[in-house]
Order: C-alpha cells, then structure tokens, then sequence
C-alpha cells in the first residue's frame, strides 16, 4: 500500500475530481487544506508519504526539503510545470515528477473579469447597492484605449485577442518577442518604455524566472501614466511589491488589480488588502471547475501510471514542461 496526500486543498474540493477511488485498493490517501510554511514542519507532515499530489506553487520543495523526505517516490504536480519543485534535485534523489495539462484561458479570462471590475468600479457599486445607496462612481470605456502586454503566451495571447473585440489597441513586449510573433496574436510590438508610457492598462503574462523578478520596479511605474491600471494575474515578484505599495499610495498610477502576491496566502494586514486603489482577489486565476478537472483528472492516472511501473507526463530538467496534448495510450 502506498500512502498519498494531496496538499493545499484550499477549497477541499479536490476529492470531486478525478477518479480517486481507483486508486485506493492500491493507496490511503490524505487531504491537507492548509498551506505549512515552515521546513521542519512541512517535513514532519510529509514523512508518511511516498505519493504527494501537489498544486503547484503553493508549497515549495527545494533541494533542502526533498533530501529530507527518504520516502518520497512520486511527485503529482498539476500543471504543465511547477516553478516551486527543484527538478534536479529530485531526479539526484530518485523522486519521478509528473505534470498535467492546464487551461490555456482561465488565467486570461480572470485578467478581463478584474480588468472589467477595476475599470467599472464594480467593487465600489456592489458595495453601495448591498447598502442601499446608487450610483457612485464614472467609469472608463474600453474601446479606444490602450491595453499593454507584458508577455504574449498562451495567456497573454488570449487576453490579446479579447482586446480586439473590445475595440482596444494592443501593445506588447517582452525579452523574446518579435514583431511578427506580436503580429499572431493582433498586437503591436513596441519597446519595454514605449509599452510602460503608452498603456492605459498594462497587463502582465510572463513567467516567473531569474530573468523576470522584478521585471517591474519603481523605474518601470514612473514611467506609467497616472491614470493607468496596473493587473497583474501571473505571479507576484514580477512586479517588486514595495515599489508598487509606494506607487499606490502616492498616486502615481490609479489602480492596481491583483491575483498574485510575494507570499501567499497573502498575511490578513498585508497593504494590499487595505489600499482603497487595489481590487484583489485571492490567486483564483487557475481556480475553475474545467482546470480542477484536468489537474486532479490527470494527476490520479498519472499516479495510477507510476505505480503499474509506467509513469506518465514525466517531468525532467530537459524536459521540464509537458505537451499540452499529452495523452495517456
């Protein structure tokens, strides 16, 4: 019998997808719903089990971590990729790493409904309507206006294309970009100063990397329009935190709208839950009913495939994300 936990269950939901009881003639298996920051901690849980089914980016399994897991045998991660694992050092330790298929559009679709919220003040009037009050804020039209892209893949190309239904000019860069690959998904490619001094609302879809830690600093927001919105739903350190506390407080771009932070869950005094020009909302851009489904769906039979002894979706350090279109025979 194998032992499996599934970790940072938030929502305790993922026991609904995905066929788990297949698995249980061959496995126990345990659900944690918090998140444990501290190493020695985390290690003391994770002794038990051989098997964990992770989400990815929650919890982080460093070098430091793993070595300290003898008998860990199968990392489940959902998600084509998982900046959170170090994949060399599970492969020194002998410890298989699997991925899954994601929703190319769920991310995209978050950025619209917090765009939407943001430009509409929508927040603002829910909150008078619940209390009884009307109207109370002018909103901004989006056709006409200028979205920046910081990131054209799949993510960004969705939000892209959504902007050309909105009637709204597209801009965008990033380290790789060229024209013509700007040009495939409708948008226009200007330099990282012309994309930061034009936006009306700059929006961010590129990896978290070396390369791209704090990708937006305190430079980068002077150079915003004071008017401009700012949305970030790729992940936190791409824009250094405190310069955009310091932006937001003094007024040097309008709004912030926010999926991913520095550290979640995010502390509950954090300066993002207070601002009065931040809308926010808790790391839900992947949170959705068909993502759950391909991330647990496909983590069961990839766990079901590494104990028949013919893993599936395996992730390696030359391989370190899988196909899109990756099927089990």
């Amino acid at each position: 019998m194998h032992n499996i936990a599934i970790l940072d269950d938030f929502q305790n939901t993922a026991l609904r997808f995905g066929d788990w009881d297949s698995l249980r003639e061959h496995a126990d298996i345990t659900v944690f719903t918090d998140t444990i920051s501290d190493e020695n901690d985390l290690i003391e849980r994770l002794q038990p089990y051989d098997i964990l089914c992770v989400m990815r980016e929650r919890t982080w399994f460093t070098r430091s971590v793993l070595s300290r897991l003898p008998n860990l045998k199968l990392l489940a991660s959902t998600g084509p990729w998982n900046a959170a694992i170090d994949i060399e050092a599970a492969q020194d330790l002998g410890i298989t790493v699997c991925g899954t298929a994601s929703s190319p559009t769920a991310a995209a679709e978050l950025a619209w409904a917090l765009i939407l919220a943001a430009t509409r003040h929508i927040p603002r009037e829910v909150a008078s309507f619940r209390r009884g009050g009307w109207q109370v804020s002018v909103g901004s039209d989006l056709h006409g206006k200028t979205i920046g892209l910081l990131g054209l893949g799949y993510t960004g190309g969705a939000t892209a294309r959504v902007a050309q239904a909105f009637g709204m000019r597209a801009i965008a860069w990033s380290q790789n970009m060229t024209q013509e690959s700007a040009a495939k998904c409708g948008a226009l490619y200007v330099s990282k100063e012309a994309l930061l001094a034009e936006s009306d609302i700059l929006s961010v879809h590129v990896r978290l990397s070396d390369r791209t830690r704090d990708l937006i600093g305190a430079r980068e927001l002077r150079m915003m329009q004071r008017h401009a919105l700012l949305v970030n739903t790729a992940r936190g350190p791409i824009v250094n935190e405190q310069a955009l506390i310091d932006a937001l407080r003094e007024k040097r771009i309008a709004c912030a709208a926010l999926d991913v932070f520095d550290q979640e869950p995010l502390p509950a005094e954090h300066p993002f839950r207070s601002l009065d020009n931040v809308i926010a909302t808790s790391h839900i851009g992947y949170v959705t009913d068909e993502s759950y489904r391909l991330y647990y769906g496909e983590s069961v039979e990839n766990i079901r495939a590494w104990i028949s002894g013919t893993p599936v979706r395996v992730l390696t350090p030359a391989r370190r994300e899988i196909s899109y279109t990756t099927q089990i025979a």
